[in-house]
């Protein structure tokens, strides 16, 4: 079986667009700061969001801060900079899945 190849792998930066880093902190209180945070923790857990790619490929990350807060994340790849469109908490279902990759981490 083909191993997946990581779609942040070959990312040089982060990037926001004024309306999502206001529309983050106004619905989410995440700051872009706390958002940015995530992809340099772990685990992080990275996969395509195939329902919301159809102008462009879509991904989601579960993960967390480094002061402790879970974050579901929804971003894309442009040019080689990842572009954040929304930040909350994550929901029940999505720490559940997260806490399995906390284990398989502690292992």
């Amino acid at each position: 079986m083909a191993e997946r190849k990581d779609p942040l792998a070959d990312c040089t930066g982060l990037e926001w667009d004024e309306g999502n880093e206001y529309k983050n902190w106004e619905r989410h209180r995440v700051s872009p700061n706390e958002a940015e945070d995530v992809f340099f923790n772990e685990p992080l857990v990275v996969r395509i969001d195939p329902r919301h790619s159809q102008r462009e490929k879509r991904y989601y990350a579960l993960g967390q801060t480094s002061e402790g807060r879970y974050l579901f994340l929804v971003f894309t790849i442009r040019k080689l900079l990842i572009h954040v469109i929304s930040a909350r908490d994550m929901s029940r279902t999505e720490r559940d899945v997260y806490a399995k990759h906390e284990n398989e981490a502690d292992s």
